[in-house]
């Protein structure tokens, strides 16, 4: 039985010294789906438009769940969706109120353009009426 310490040549290389290990992915494969957790934890807690973004993090969820155990196919399927539904809860948070807000000035635009009108309806004067009956 050897009592001696290792030997360097058994001894595992530091850290800094070790070389990094190439990512390398086999031809014909692609990277692993994205989950979109953060986008969809966004879209929950400030603009979730008709609860898409909690639908959103439902599938992205799912998502990461499936690329966890390696059933990559299902964690794209819900990938896709969690994405499919954070763009309609974006859009839909970013284009209604931008839609309300120019629906909002059209409408100030047009009720003051009324008032003008009906002011100068009330204000007319028929100061010719009394000169024709004499």
């Amino acid at each position: 039985m050897d009592t001696s310490y290792p030997r360097e040549d058994y001894l595992p290389t530091p850290a800094h010294k070790r070389e990094p290990s190439p990512t390398v992915l086999a031809v014909g494969t692609s990277p692993p789906p994205r989950d979109h957790l953060i986008w969809s934890i966004f879209n929950t807690i400030y603009m979730n438009f008709c609860c898409l973004g909690f639908v959103a993090l439902a599938f992205s969820v799912k998502a990461r769940d499936r690329k966890v155990a390696g059933d990559v196919e299902a964690a794209r399927r819900f990938s896709s969706k969690a994405r499919c539904y954070n763009a309609l809860a974006t859009a839909g948070s970013v284009v209604l109120p931008l839609l309300l807000a120019a629906l909002l000035v059209t409408g100030v635009i047009h009720l003051s353009k009324l008032a003008q009108e009906s002011v100068g309806f009330f204000t007319y004067q028929f100061s010719g009426s009394d000169d024709e009956d004499k």
